[in-house]
């Protein structure tokens, strides 16, 4: 059997929107949301056990089902940003979406008003909803009045999530022109992308200034979205629901305390220095006094190796199985379900994600595959969040899904087994040195870039709330990477002006605020949980491991890693992943 990069199918999560049986789908989720809300009148501090149970029952199933048609709607909306039936459908959705959530927002706004002893009588009942259920009353202080509530459910359909909608449409409409021995190409942005990992350093220079060329000429209205996003967040969470900050709102939302995330952040800022010792080997590597920011991600050879998409697949099933044959099995599931969608195509959206939607049913994952070793890290990437999806398939619809700092565990060390068993593997010394500089290379991607996205996101917000325009916010992103690569007088890297603008190019920032801290988080516990595996050996491993990942989100990320012997609260912690990362470098430096 050769593999090949095909398009997803959607047909295992509900019919074509229009059929008879789409419509039928339709009125069961409306019969669903009657059913739930004829229980306005009998919740009751005296509700019985035996029938919260059965009230919780209705508003499980209508999650599941909600889920899947909002799923569906995304991802035909991904597969081709312009198509226009796939444009409306996800309008209706969306708004169908919200006035369920406002019809039955009097169950989560009861529950999170019980008094304290009559919950914890109805959780001993709750069963696999108990997480679910613990975590929405955290957000009791910050919850509002139902009317109000109602309204922002409303206002956010056609305000906030209209216009990260209109970024993407304005986004994935760039078509790049690329000159390439001679010839002019048009290019998606993966494709442009992949010749950030070329070796011809000109190449890589054209390929970001293209790149940026366009988010120059589109950054007024792209910075104002922003903005208007940023806003939105304060006026809600800040103002209305009284968070301490805009990233407590994320941080509650991942049951992760605010000091864990400070503590996370300012480990990773004080070992930048790391990072900027790599670059400086790098630079000496490639014969260069100081690298370019178009030159981190630069191979240290002139081989620009390519590997097929069959290739591909072939490296990581065997990366997954020589680890475990369970796993290999569940990550390639999405294949042979052709839940994958791989090809590279116009309007579609760039970038890569793993869509987890019920438990039990494959998740649906989209990467563009060009052929370079970084696409074929983010297969295995990716893949890694399928498996942990599948894994949790023995929980609700409500607590399968992991937290956000923890849904990176299964997707990371997917990626560390195809490293590792690559520099096994491999007699090449060059070879062993391109293999280690692609994992440091995306170690820095995954941890300090995604890290300084977030401080950036916390200066943004405070700088938007204080009246700043566009142009400060470019120069306070050039000053957070300056900061990233040393100061004028030690830098490792040369940061050219248009990379400013590149904080314009994140969509976790315009749609998940605060997002980017989960890559972090996830980076240094896989780096963890590795040194782990290769201390004590794969058959007492493979269980600690395989138990973490079927806790799916059932329990707060600290008790998952309690369990597992680590605390995240510990400043030793995290800078333990970062001397896994030093031996790397150290093995770098001896090939040199």
């Amino acid at each position: 059997m050769t593999f090949e990069a095909k398009r997803w199918i959607l047909d295992d999560l509900m019919a074509h929107p229009g059929s008879p049986e789409a419509e039928a789908f339709l009125e069961r989720i409306e019969t669903q949301t009657q059913e739930l809300e004829s229980w306005r009148e009998r919740l009751g501090s005296d509700l019985t056990e035996a029938s919260f149970a059965e009230v919780l029952r209705h508003y499980e199933q209508l999650h599941a089902d909600l889920s899947a048609l909002y799923a569906y709607a995304y991802l035909w909306f991904s597969e081709d940003t312009a198509q226009q039936e796939a444009l409306v459908f996800r309008a209706k959705v969306q708004q169908m979406v919200a006035d369920i959530t406002n019809r039955t927002l009097f169950f989560s706004l009861w529950w999170k008003a019980l008094d304290a002893e009559v919950a914890d009588r109805l959780l001993a009942v709750s069963g696999d909803c108990r997480y679910h259920l613990e975590s929405l009353r955290l957000f009791t202080p910050h919850t509002l009045s139902e009317p109000e509530e109602r309204v922002i459910n409303i206002k956010d359909v056609n305000g906030v999530e209209a216009l990260t909608t209109l970024y993407d449409m304005i986004t994935t409409r760039f078509t790049y022109q690329l000159t390439i021995e001679g010839e002019s190409k048009e290019l998606t942005r993966g494709q442009l992308m992949a010749y950030a990992y070329s070796s011809d350093p000109d190449l890589r220079k054209a390929a970001y200034q293209e790149l940026y060329r366009h988010y120059e000429a589109n950054a007024d209205v792209l910075a104002q979205v922003y903005a208007s996003r940023v806003r939105d967040w304060h006026e809600e969470n800040v103002r209305l629901r009284h968070f301490a900050s805009p990233i407590s709102v994320r941080n509650l939302a991942n049951d992760i305390p605010d000091p864990v995330t400070e503590t996370l952040l300012r480990v990773i800022r004080r070992n930048a220095p790391l990072f900027q010792r790599y670059f400086r080997f790098k630079a000496a590597a490639l014969g260069l006094r100081q690298l370019r920011r178009y030159d981190i991600y630069a191979p240290l050879n002139d081989a620009d190796k390519t590997y097929s998409f069959d290739e591909a697949v072939r490296m990581v099933d065997s990366a997954y199985r020589a680890f475990s044959p369970r796993l290999a099995d569940l990550a390639m599931q999405a294949l042979h379900e052709q839940h994958l969608d791989s090809e590279i195509r116009p309007r579609k959206l760039d970038g890569a994600f793993c869509y987890g939607v019920l438990p039990g049913l494959t998740p649906w994952v989209l990467v563009n595959y060009a052929g370079t070793i970084n696409d074929v890290s983010t297969l295995a990437h990716e893949l890694g969040h399928s498996v942990h999806a599948l894994m949790a398939a023995e929980h609700s619809p409500l607590t399968f899904h992991s937290a956000l700092p923890m849904a990176e565990t299964a997707s990371v060390f997917g990626e560390m087994l195809l490293t590792d068993k690559m520099l096994h593997e491999e007699v090449n010394v060059a070879v062993r040195r391109t293999l280690l500089n692609t994992f440091l290379s995306g170690a820095y991607a995954t941890v300090m870039r995604q890290a300084y996205f977030v401080l950036f996101e916390n200066q943004a917000h405070e700088m938007l709330k204080a009246g700043a325009t566009p142009d400060a916010l470019h120069a306070a992103y050039l000053e957070n990477l300056r900061e990233q690569f040393g100061d004028a007088a030690t830098s490792a890297v040369e940061v050219s002006e248009e990379f400013r603008l590149e904080w314009l190019s994140i969509p976790h920032i315009y749609h998940t605020p605060f997002y980017c801290y989960a890559y972090s988080f996830g980076q240094l516990l896989v780096l963890a949980l590795y040194r782990k595996y290769k201390a004590i050996g794969r058959d007492a491993f493979e269980p600690q491991y395989l138990r973490i990942l079927a806790y799916g989100g059932s329990a707060n990320p600290q008790h998952i890693l309690s369990e597992a012997g680590f605390d995240m609260a510990s400043e030793d912690f995290w800078q333990g992943g970062f001397d896994v990362m030093a031996e790397m470098l150290d093995e770098l430096e001896r090939l040199a």
